[in-house]
């Protein structure tokens, strides 16, 4: 910090032009400068009259950028590369399926079996990095180490976003207001430009395209699911995300899985919807409580994918004309 100049304080921890304003220290001319050589411009008279401490104030400004990155889940160099799970056991005390799993930022993992099978506990398992200390026996490490304290004691710090299948509205803002409120709470420096592009991303998701000024609680359930994916994806701090059953979400599911991918997120994704199983890199099996199996996608699983989206584009594309009132002919099939 001693060897950054002001303007490049700035640029890292846009937060520290709060605490240059409620210590009345104008450091406008000066931002080429580094704070003490700053601080060393005030005369003899200036530091008396005004009573600075400039020690005071560089150990302060110290104080209050490292409680800033605490606060907003800020820790450099140290961003979540790969989780890692070790296996534990199903419900019956039999060893899980697997030997590792590994999976690295911007891969998909899709989550396969049947309702109550374990998939909320391999979520809440991961969500709370297990140490052999949940009802599984599993072990959770976050590159290839022991996992930071700091992602199951620290409210700022969430390892896991979750998105439900239900994304319900109570409150009386517009979809501006949510958005600006959120990015601000994160010090965002350009609130404006992430709120566009935020909004641009969400309506390249939704079947009904909506505004900014939008009422969030007369969004329709794809509406409301496509804003928090985009918001997900280009705002939030969690690395991981968890998606339940994006297949009923009403959006383009492959444009969404995309967008969360390209901002370096871990997607981890329950699902009946075999396009979505073989869209992901990898899918778990769960059994019993426990991971059966993790199946790698295959080429030949590869190649029906691409068979199972024609299909798929048909029925859209069927689906869109019922909404419109056309009639369907069977030579569309």
């Amino acid at each position: 910090m001693n060897n950054l100049t002001i303007r490049e304080l700035e640029e890292k921890y846009p937060f520290v032009i709060n605490y240059f304003e409620e210590n009345k220290l104008d450091v406008e001319s000066h931002k080429d400068e580094t704070f003490k050589e700053y601080l060393d411009t005030f005369s003899e008279e200036d530091i008396e009259n005004w009573a600075i401490n400039k020690e005071k104030l560089i150990l302060d400004l110290e104080a209050f950028i490292e409680q800033m990155k605490e606060f907003l889940g800020i820790k450099e160099d140290t961003k979540v590369k790969s989780l890692t799970i070790l296996p534990g056991h199903d419900k019956s005390g039999n060893k899980e399926g697997f030997e590792k799993l590994t999976i690295n930022k911007s891969e998909i993992i899709s989550i396969v079996g049947p309702t109550g099978s374990g998939k909320s506990r391999l979520l809440a398992d991961i969500e709370w990095t297990a140490q052999k200390d949940t009802p599984t026996g599993r072990s959770i490490f976050i590159n290839d180490e022991l996992p930071d304290k700091k992602w199951r004691f620290s409210s700022n710090n969430k390892l896991v976003a979750q998105l439900s299948q239900n994304m319900n509205f109570v409150m009386d803002l517009t979809v501006r207001e949510f958005l600006e409120l959120h990015a601000e709470s994160r010090l965002v420096e350009d609130v404006k430009g992430t709120t566009e592009k935020i909004i641009l991303a969400a309506n390249n998701l939704a079947g009904e395209k909506f505004n900014l000024d939008t009422p969030v609680t007369s969004l329709s359930g794809g509406q409301s699911r496509a804003l928090m994916i985009a918001d997900t994806a280009i705002l939030s701090s969690s690395p991981i995300v968890l998606i339940d059953e994006i297949e009923n979400a009403g959006i383009d599911r492959k444009k969404a899985l995309e967008l969360l991918v390209s901002e370096d997120k871990i997607v981890l994704m329950a699902t009946h919807d075999p396009i979505l199983a073989l869209m992901a890199h990898k899918r778990i099996i769960i059994k019993n409580g426990g991971i059966d199996k993790i199946i790698e996608t295959s080429d030949e699983e590869k190649r029906l994918l691409i068979e199972l989206e024609k299909m798929d584009n048909v029925i859209q594309g069927m689906r869109n004309k019922l909404r419109t009132g056309e009639q369907l002919k069977k030579e569309e099939i």
